[in-house]
């Protein structure tokens, strides 16, 4: 299969956003793209195209790579690329075929503090250009497997809402099994107790190693900061991983399977079970649940009251929830034999995400071995 070698700066044009990154908004209209592996939103479109969009700067130079066909904003060190003439480069094939640049991407950028991918970077930048029916056939390949992906990820949110809702119906509107045969005391059930936050778990801390030890960085071990929440129960990729010379160095245990990290400082109040054993840095807390809670309800109790946590949230500069914050949070502990019954009905649905979760990861995985054999022609489709 004959694949030119052609740079950016030939197939391709190049923009960048005018935003702060701040001018995100709660449940706006449109996508709002910037450097961060999240996709905010916004009120306002500048740009109504088929793009492919890549981050600028990120402190680590792991900057995130997306595809868009419609209309959205951009920050102002996000690259908006679209392709110059769509009968030689396919905007999809175009994002796929930047998916394995990011590591060279991030070898080559410049700076200390913060990364930054300059458009001279880009501009000079090579990739492989088959034929246009070559490049659909790619498409579609990797298409698949994105879609296989976002029905996972559909149907993970479905569950997690059922059992979210389940939760709110039992102990937020105390309808729960039984309730019309429970006296009310105090505003609550009887058998239930009003705590603190702080009385029904333990609030635990993490840290980091030292980042210009090459020897900490690079292992098998999850390594969990606020970069890696995702929208549904269980997080198990992490955007950095520690050997255990790094776990060992830092002050951040090993915490197990089911642990609940809730993000402190910088994205606040996201919360998310671990689904394989983590470390964890300083800006998030781990959770661990205190008898007769268990972690499945203390994942769910969380959920429904996390907007309390946000805003008692304190900071001069930036918003960070605080030890202290957890003793000013109520927290209603019910009657043990309805948090039983309630974590026998909810954990065939956790079962189900955890599963789900685990072939999203297999399918990445797939995904991204056979992703650069397709891009330099090993793998003929």
């Amino acid at each position: 299969m004959s694949i030119a070698m052609r740079k950016l700066a030939d197939i391709s044009s190049m923009q960048t956003g005018k935003l702060n990154s701040n001018a995100a908004v709660p449940n706006g209209i449109f996508p709002f793209f910037t450097c961060a592996q999240e996709t905010y939103r916004i009120n306002k479109a500048a740009f109504n195209t088929e793009a492919v969009l890549l981050g600028g700067n990120n402190a680590n130079g792991v900057f995130p790579l997306k595809y868009y066909n419609g209309e959205f904003n951009a920050y102002q060190r996000t690259y908006v690329i679209e392709t110059l003439d769509r009968n030689v480069l396919d905007t999809r094939y175009l994002f796929y075929a930047l998916q394995p640049a990011l590591s060279k991407f991030q070898a080559a950028s410049i700076g200390a503090a913060t990364q930054y991918l300059t458009k001279s970077i880009l501009d000079n930048f090579k990739i492989g250009v088959p034929d246009l029916d070559v490049q659909k056939r790619i498409v579609n390949l990797l298409s698949s497997y994105d879609d296989l992906i976002e029905n996972n990820r559909r149907r993970i949110q479905l569950l997690e809402q059922a059992a979210r809702l389940l939760y709110k119906e039992w102990f937020v509107h105390l309808r729960f099994p039984g309730h019309e045969h429970v006296k009310i005391k105090d505003g609550v059930p009887e058998g239930w107790q009003k705590k603190s936050a702080l009385d029904i778990m333990d609030v635990m801390s993490g840290g980091t190693p030292k980042v210009s030890v090459p020897n900490y960085w690079g292992g098998e071990i999850p390594f969990f900061t606020s970069k890696d929440t995702t929208d549904y129960a269980y997080v198990f990729r992490t955007e950095r991983t520690l050997t255990e010379e790094g776990l060992n160095n830092c002050n951040s245990r090993l915490y197990p399977k089911d642990t609940v990290f809730i993000t402190a400082r910088g994205t606040v109040g996201k919360i998310n079970l671990a689904q394989t054993d983590m470390a964890m840095n300083q800006s998030c807390y781990a959770l661990v649940a205190n008898p007769p809670l268990n972690q499945q309800f203390l994942y769910f109790a969380l959920a429904e009251n996390i907007e309390q946590f946000r805003s008692r949230a304190v900071g001069t500069i930036f918003d960070a929830i605080i030890r202290d914050t957890f003793k000013l949070i109520p927290f209603l502990v019910p009657d043990i034999r309805l948090i039983k019954r309630f974590t026998r009905a909810i954990s065939p649905t956790l079962r189900q995400i955890d599963v789900l979760s685990t072939q999203i990861r297999k399918l990445v995985q797939a995904r991204s071995i056979i992703l650069p054999r397709l891009m330099n022609g090993e793998v003929i489709v």
